[in-house]
This record gives structure tokens, sequence and C-alpha cells, in this order.
């Protein structure tokens, strides 16, 4: 019999009472599993180690390699200290240990808790160890949450790196110190903008310099930051820029909670509203004085005037470099608007650019919404379009009926295998019997969802041409023989515009349009 080791060490493990406690390190846990696998005469086939891992995480490397050699049955037994230490997630105990492990032909065993899965008679106690690993992962999320949201809440620095231009103080946790190298930046950036550069420019001067922007510097500076993957992701943006210039924890304000966690199962965030960050003045020492910051927030909220006499852009957010796909920015040039890829200027062979007139894209699009309104609203068409719509009605009725039928299936085989379980429980089948047949009703029904899946896919696309043609003549009847567009206008019709360079030679520019019917 051949034996898969797996051991796991999170950070809760190392912050031990005592020094001395070292019960559940990754040392000890190899040599109590390799000693018990030696005792009962298997053969070690690996050691699977994930060090700094906890057990509700998903990805650790060797626990998912370990999954994908017991798939390939390269192995007979996973062998553990604890059915913790496997995970601690309920879900998973019911996927692996008690369904796929066995399908697998694969043993679970468990020192310290007993747990395994040649004994049937200790199912039960395997799953109320997952039911209790389950809730200790939901108390031990809240309890952190409690504690981080106090920290927060006294202007302790909670984050994994400090904001660029500081540094965590080693003598007192939870402080930030000034980095006065990243800090000198941060303070020529603010003193630029304070005369008059531009946030495109200003990144350019700091790449033209060769000054690494800040996830690059982490990096530089041996902290365990992701490498980056791209060559421009090594380059000052417009948009760390621009944020640096609002951020106030550059005037010693602590700032934390942008971001919040959707659950303790993952590690997943999504944005707070401003009014649940927490904020705390004075808490470490700024690097921009008061007057210099005052002076700064004055000429964002002076150039974030919409221009025009308070109309926003044409084309503001709509336009995009072909090239790059950076969202092109307005410039003003003998009172007439241009838009541009800013990207192009952030630093050289960035991206190759792309430039128009708002006027000259205003025209382009008008055509083409000429073009639509006399192809559209041709007779023909329209009686074409109108039997294309029926047909489509019909193909809807026919999906909905047979995704009916297949929902109906789904339910009859999910029932068989609740009857099949009630059976193997009343002793009435094998465990065998009941994995055998299980995995065949399992398998049919898996496969009826993904056909149910599809349908309801194809249902949607069909929903949406049915959409379109029955609006699209509407629309295009709106605004036909238009001569000059509203910022309102391109809102409704248009979702993005892709613009590329000018070709060589002549004045043409080529552009895309992204409708919204």
């Amino acid at each position: 019999m051949k034996v898969a080791i797996y051991c796991r060490l999170s950070e809760e493990d190392r912050n031990k009472q005592f020094e001395t406690d070292d019960s559940n390190s990754i040392q000890n846990q190899k040599a109590m599993l390799l000693q018990y696998a030696m005792e009962q005469g298997w053969e070690l086939y690996n050691i699977y180690s994930d060090d700094d891992y906890t057990g509700s995480d998903r990805r650790r490397p060797e626990f998912n390699r370990l999954l994908k050699d017991a798939e390939q049955h390269r192995f007979d037994i996973i062998l553990c200290k604890t059915q913790s230490r496997f995970t601690r997630e309920l879900e998973l105990v019911e996927k692996y240990i008690h369904g796929l492990f066995p399908i697998w032909g694969i043993r679970f065993i468990s020192i310290v808790d007993n747990a395994d899965t040649a004994n049937k008679g200790n199912k039960k106690s395997r799953q109320i160890n997952g039911l209790v690993n389950e809730w200790y992962l939901e108390d031990m999320s809240e309890n952190i949450r409690s504690v981080l949201t106090n920290r927060r809440k006294n202007g302790f620095h909670i984050g994994a790196f400090a904001l660029y231009g500081y540094k965590k103080d080693p003598d007192q946790k939870g402080h930030l110190i000034i980095d006065e190298e990243a800090a000198a930046v941060v303070r020529e950036v603010f003193t630029l903008f304070s005369q008059g550069y531009g946030k495109t420019a200003i990144a350019r001067m700091l790449n033209d310099r060769g000054i690494p922007n800040p996830t690059e510097y982490k990096r530089l500076h041996g902290l365990r930051y992701q490498q980056p993957k791209t060559k421009n992701s090594t380059l000052w943006k417009y948009f760390a820029i621009s944020d640096m210039l609002i951020n106030e924890i550059y005037i010693g304000n602590m700032v934390q909670g942008k971001y919040g966690s959707i659950s303790y199962k993952t590690k997943q965030n999504k944005p707070r509203p401003k009014s649940e960050w927490y904020i705390v003045e004075g808490t470490h020492e700024p690097i921009i004085d008061r007057e210099l910051w005052d002076k700064v927030q004055a000429l964002i909220a002076q150039r974030a005037k919409p221009f025009d006499v308070g109309t926003i852009g044409l084309f503001a957010r709509k336009a995009r470099c072909a090239n790059c796909g950076y969202t092109m920015r307005s410039s003003k040039n003998h009172n007439k608007h241009y838009l541009q890829c800013s990207n192009r200027h952030v630093a050289k062979d960035a991206c190759i650019g792309s430039f128009i007139s708002v006027d000259k894209l205003e025209r382009m699009v008008i055509d083409e919404i000429n073009k639509l309104a006399a192809e559209y609203l041709d007779k023909d068409e329209l009686e074409q379009n109108i039997e294309f719509c029926d047909n489509l009605q019909g193909q809807k009725k026919r999906l909905l009926s047979d995704i009916a039928v297949y929902e109906k299936k789904v339910a009859e085989f999910s029932k068989g295998i609740r009857e099949l379980y009630m059976d193997k429980v009343k002793g009435l089948i094998s465990e065998s019997d009941y994995v055998e047949m299980s995995k065949d009703f399992t398998t049919e029904r898996d496969r009826l969802e993904r056909v149910i899946a599809d349908g309801e896919k194809q249902l949607a696309e069909i929903e949406e041409k049915i959409a379109v043609g029955d609006n699209r003549r509407q629309i295009i009847e709106q605004y036909s023989n238009l001569e000059h567009l509203t910022r309102e206008i391109v809102e409704i019709l248009i979702d993005y515009i892709s613009v590329g360079k000018r070709i060589p030679g002549t004045r043409d520019v080529p552009i895309e349009i992204h409708w919204n019917f």
C-alpha cells in the first residue's frame, strides 16, 4: 500500500503561548506521520507540505497537487495528523473524504481524531469534525473581523504593506514611519502638480528618470509582492498619480476599510462606500504639509469641473485606444477639443497612440447612425426583421419546453440519490453498491444540468435578439437625420468607440463603434 502524507502549518500555529511549544510544527507532523506509516508497513509515495496556509484556503499548492495525484490513483492512502489539517470546510469533507476518495479508491486517515474512511462506523464523527471545523472558521473570521475593526477605529495600520512613502515601524506594531526614499518622490509629485504639471506629464517625468512605481518599488525592496507580469506594469501611470494626490494618509490621517471581504470563504473583496471607511486623524508623521495639500485639493477641484460651460465631454469615458485599450483623454488647443491616448505619454514605447478631434469623431458617428437609419427603416428590411422575430419566438417556446423536461428529470435523479442514501443508512444496500449506483445517477444528473445551462444560455441569447429586433427601429428612427450629437444621445446609443492610429499618408482615422442596441 502506498501512502501520501499531507502536512499543513498555518500562521496561527506559529503564535503559540510558549516558543518551545512546537507540537504543530511541520517537522513534528512529518515525524509523527512517517513513524505511523512505517509501523503499518506502508510504502511512502510522497510528502505534501503547505507552510503558512489556513485550512480554508483552497489555493494551497501542495493540497491541490495531492488531489491531482489522488485522482490519478498514484497512491492508496492519504495520511494526516488531523482532519482539519486536510481541510476545515465541511463542503470539502463531503466532496473529497466522503465522495471522490471512495470513488478513486483512496483511503483517508487522520491519526489524532481517528478519522478513517475504511471504518464505516465513524463517518458521523468525521462529519461532526467537519461541522465543528466549519464553525471554527466562521467564529475565527468574526473574531478577527472584530479585532481588525477595533484596531482600525483606533488608527492602527493593519495592512500587509505600508502605503508608498511609508514603512512599518519595527518598534511599534500598527504604526507607520516615513520611508525617506519614497517620500521624496511623493513630495515631488505634489509639488509638480501644484506648479501646474498634469498627472500624465508627472508620470512621464518619473518614468524617464527610471523611478520605479509603487508596486515595483515594493518588489525591489524585498517585500513579498507579486512579480509584475508585463513590461508596462512597472511604469507610473495617470491613475497612480491621481490616487496619490487625494490620499489623506500623506497628511498624517489613517484611512482604511476602502474594501471589504464578501465572505470568510473567499479572499474576494468589494469596494465600500466612503461613509464606511475608517478615518482617524493624526496617527503618524505627515509627508505633505497642510498648505501644499490644500493647494493641490483646490487645483483638483478646479480641474474636475466639466468643460464647455458645465457640460461633460461629448465622448467622455466612451473613446478607447484601439492599440492598448486605454481610455482616451480630452485636450484643448486653439479652442478645439481633441481625444488622445495618454498612455503613449507615460513612457517610451508604452503605446503607439491614437489621436482624433472631437469634431471629426462626431461627424463619423453621425454618418454611421444615418447609415443604420437608412438600412433599418427600409420597409422590406423591417418586414424581414418581423419574420425573424416570429421565428425567434418559436425557438424560445421550444427551448422553454425542453428545459422544463430536463429540470423534471434532474429532480428525479436527485430524489433517486437521496433514496439510495436512505437505503444505505438503513442497511438495505452496501456502501460499495451505494457508491456505484449513486455515481451513475450523479453522472447523468450532472450531464442534464450542463444541458440545462447550455439551454438557458441559448435562451438568453434569443431573448436578447428579440429585444434588439423590437427596439432597433424605434431607436434608429428617433435619432435619424442628425446634424449634431448630444451627450444624452451618446450615452443612449454607444457603449464605447475604439479609435485607431491615423493611416499614414491620409487623414483617415479607423474607428469601431460598439452600440448599445
